[in-house]
């Protein structure tokens, strides 16, 4: 195995400053690393193996030549107007953005679930990165799949602040010592309503269907990663008040009936995912249990009553690394080990 350049593209964002780090402890193969940011970040450093990284202003920069691989975290319209220029000078893009993700001739992958998808590289140079949600869902959801085929999905989301971005992260801390103070709480700038003690039925903006963006997107992201169109998904997303992780109900239904105790053993068996689950004595996961891991958390296993085929589950995942840049970077590990 070579050596590449990598760039990481919204580098002085959570995401992108978590890609960096992920990269380094996972000793991904990196000849030189490239920063880019906004024009606000310009003169920064950022550390990597003990040196510090000069962030390089994407605006200001003319030629993306000799990168290899582009890990984006930078919003959508700049993923949109400079994915191509990287793919146009060489690079193969990893977008952690929803521009791309619905494209058809751009891969959606986790790579525990459909890494072969990654081989439609080719077709654009981009591949996307799925949604921090529905990415930790289907990789609990596809090993019961596989066995029992799910027909069914309804989801409902409990999102920590930092699938914000750091902003946001800022902004509830700011709520919580403004409460402990006894002052007024600053209003939100980031979010759209108060997050400090409170749960907000809002992620991404409403739609003429009165579904959400981020609701619609674990909709869609899910039948293209698990590549059957025929699943039936329902989502509501939700923010609360907790920095780091999100969790999930997910209900399922299925077409072979599956009990909680076959369910729990395929679970165990199944890559990326660590089953948590033993009520009696108070064993689940939980967010704050889970932040800093790189690995799917289920439990509260548990049959559906209300119908035939019915199974309940609580997952949670690290939505920065999981949910985004160990995402991200396993799926760079891949492309190098099978296509480059």
């Amino acid at each position: 195995m070579g050596e590449y350049t990598v760039a990481v593209v919204g580098a002085t964002g959570a995401v992108g400053r978590m890609m960096i780090s992920v990269l380094e402890e996972r000793n991904f193969p990196v000849k030189e690393l490239r920063l880019f940011a906004s024009p606000k970040s310009k003169g920064l450093t950022v550390p990597f193996k003990g040196e510090e990284i000069e962030v390089e202003v994407l605006e200001e920069t003319k030629s993306f030549k000799g990168i290899d691989i582009a890990l984006f975290s930078a919003g959508g319209s700049r993923s949109l107007e400079y994915a191509p220029k990287f793919a146009e000078d060489g690079a193969i893009v990893i977008d952690n953005s929803s521009a791309w993700r619905m494209d058809p001739e751009v891969p959606l992958v986790v790579p525990e679930v459909n890494p072969h998808a990654i081989s439609q590289y080719k077709k654009k140079g981009i591949i996307a990165n799925p949604n921090c949600s529905t990415i930790q869902m289907v990789v609990a959801l596809k090993p019961l799949h596989d066995v029992a085929k799910i027909k069914r999905i309804v989801v409902s989301t409990y999102q920590s602040v930092s699938g914000a971005g750091q902003k946001a992260i800022e902004e509830l801390m700011d709520q919580i010592r403004a409460w402990c103070s006894g002052e007024a709480l600053p209003p939100p700038k980031n979010l759209p309503k108060t997050i400090a003690f409170n749960c907000v039925p809002q992620i991404d903006v409403f739609l003429p269907n009165r579904y959400t963006k981020e609701e619609i997107k674990m909709v869609e992201e899910t039948k293209k990663i698990m590549e059957d169109p025929m699943i039936r998904v329902t989502a509501t997303t939700v923010r609360v008040p907790v920095f780091y992780g999100h969790a999930e109900t997910v209900n399922i239904e299925t077409e072979k009936k599956l009990t909680p105790e076959s369910a729990i053993e395929i679970l165990k068996k199944a890559p990326g995912v660590i089953v948590l689950d033993d009520p009696e004595n108070k064993v689940y996961p939980l967010q704050i249990e889970v932040a800093g891991r790189d690995e799917v958390f289920v439990g509260r296993i548990r049959e559906d009553f209300s119908i035939e085929n019915g199974l309940n589950l609580w997952i949670v995942a690290d939505n920065l690394r999981k949910g985004a840049a160990t995402n991200a970077v396993q799926i760079a590990e891949v492309l190098i080990e099978k296509y480059l």
